[in-house]
């Protein structure tokens, strides 16, 4: 309903401003479609402001969200991209401004493509597609290379003129596909598994010139990240260029920025190789040559020791020795015989001249009763008995005549 006012009867600007606010409340939330001119999210502040701007009219608005709305496409939008905003008109009665509330915000065209190539990834992020410690090294001298890549293409050419100008001995099996159109993913998922069910295939590359995102879609595709992941043989991703960045680049085992790099990253560098190895061999010569020489040396001073010198020397004073005690040895003996030999003749000497045999020599006789036993006395013997008479020479049989006292002897 129209305000009623004259010169007579204004109406102050505070009242102007209050009645517009109620007619922009009456509007509610509105799809809006603009271009993002500013954009500022200031830190540990909840709210996002950014300009709306329609470039065919010259008209900007004033956008305010909360930061949780924001976040879910701050990823694919920036200054300059077109989106779509559910948003609610707000008049600001103090300062006289319009401004939009908004709680959805939606990427138009290719914001909205990567807005959803930004969701899958979170998603495969999330599965631990991408994770670090799935990521194998590659082999320091592949066998065989396997390429997946474009038939004829500036990328196969790369890849293997690169290659082999590195290492010329290396061996590729190409596998030529569509990458891309509607033909491109399915190819790429065959070809990428057959060459992982190759056990001469050590490292699979995957390679592609740059191109638009939309000519980059299928390696950003889920059924080949997930093909890719579940690959045995490391795979290398080399699609586009240094800013293109699909998703096979997060779930390889290796990014290449482009396909030469590839080349670069697959195969090692023949001449770089040798400047190694010479200075390595350089070291290891050098070494042995020490080590040969200390032993010579060695050797050298071992055979200088007078018992390697002359082996004999030992053994002859060794056997010097032996004389000098063997010598020693018999003299001493001798002189024990010689010592013992005059203690037994004086022994003999002693026990002959004490011997009974010594006595009966000198004309003495023993004689003995028929019993055996000997005669000391006269008395013991009576007329007529028999004796027995041993003297030196023999023994002889005797009769008692007498005692001498009774015979007359004195």
């Amino acid at each position: 309903m129209a305000v009623q006012t004259s010169s007579e009867a204004p109406i102050p600007v505070g009242e102007v401003s209050r009645l517009i606010g109620g007619w922009i409340d009456r509007l509610g939330a509105v799809w809006v479609e603009g271009q993002i001119t500013q954009l500022s999210r200031r830190p540990g502040l909840g709210v996002v402001f950014l300009t709306l701007r329609d470039p065919s009219h010259d008209v900007s608005v004033r956008v305010t969200c909360y930061r949780a709305v924001f976040d879910k496409v701050a990823d694919v939008i920036a200054e300059g991209a077109r989106v779509v905003v559910f948003a609610k008109p707000e008049w600001y009665a103090p300062r006289g401004e319009l401004s939009l509330r908004a709680t959805e915000i939606r990427a138009v065209g290719m914001g909205e493509l990567l807005l959803r190539l930004e969701r899958l990834k979170r998603a495969l992020t999330a599965e631990g597609l991408f994770a670090a410690g799935r990521k194998r090294r590659l082999p320091f001298l592949p066998g065989c290379v396997g390429l997946v890549t474009g038939r004829a293409s500036a990328a196969e050419r790369d890849v293997l003129e690169n290659a082999r100008l590195r290492w010329p001995a290396v061996r590729f099996a190409v596998r030529n596909v569509a990458v891309q159109g509607v033909h491109a993913v399915p190819q790429v998922i065959e070809a990428v598994r057959e060459l992982d069910a190759d056990p001469e295939v050590d490292v699979i590359v995957v390679a592609r010139g740059g191109g638009s995102v939309e000519d980059l879609l299928p390696f950003s595709d889920e059924r080949l990240v997930r093909a890719v992941a579940e690959c045995r043989t490391p795979v290398v991703s080399a699609i586009g260029h240094e800013p293109d960045a699909p998703l096979l680049d997060l779930v390889a085992d290796l990014r290449a920025s482009t396909p030469t790099d590839a080349a670069k990253r697959v195969v090692p560098d023949v001449g770089e190789e040798l400047a190694r190895v010479r200075p390595v061999r350089g070291r290891a010569r050098w070494v042995l040559r020490a080590r040969l020489d200390r032993e010579e040396r060695g050797l050298a001073e071992t055979r200088g020791r007078p018992v390697l010198a002359d082996p004999r020397r030992m053994t002859d004073g060794r056997a010097e020795e032996i004389a000098a005690l063997l010598g020693r040895s018999r003299r001493t003996l001798a002189h024990h015989l010689d010592r013992a030999r005059g203690d037994l003749e004086h022994t003999r000497a002693r026990v002959i001249a004490l011997s009974p045999a010594a006595t009966l020599r000198r004309g003495y006789a023993v004689l003995r009763r028929a019993d055996g036993s000997a005669v000391r006395a006269a008395d013991e013997v009576a007329a007529g008995e028999s004796l027995r008479a041993r003297v030196a020479d023999g023994e002889f049989g005797v009769t008692v005549a007498g005692r001498a006292e009774e015979a007359g002897i004195g």
